[in-house]
């Protein structure tokens, strides 16, 4: 995650647009960013994140006790946070 994004913030948005408690959230993107690291940068230096695999690698984790729906809301909610303060967007 960016150092502009105000993680109390995020979390209180992130809870509020989806009802899932803050500490399940806070698992979910702690999960979401280790896969990012871990993804391979393509011949241009872009990272291509399919978020099928995501949804897939973040629910496969012990410690995320949250069905596919509930993660895939999670992480669409923060995308959309994260456009709305212009700090990511998608790749056509």
């Amino acid at each position: 995650m960016s150092d502009k994004v105000n993680e109390q913030e995020l979390l209180a948005v992130l809870a509020a647009k989806t009802k899932v408690d803050p500490e399940l959230i806070k698992r979910v993107l702690k999960h979401e960013q280790t896969f990012i690291n871990n993804a391979k940068a393509d011949s241009k230096g872009e990272v291509d994140i399919d978020n099928d695999d995501l949804v897939d690698y973040v629910t496969g984790q012990r410690d995320v006790k949250l069905d596919e729906l509930t993660v895939e809301t999670i992480l669409d909610a923060e995308m959309d946070y994260l456009m709305d303060k212009g700090l990511a967007g998608y790749i056509d």
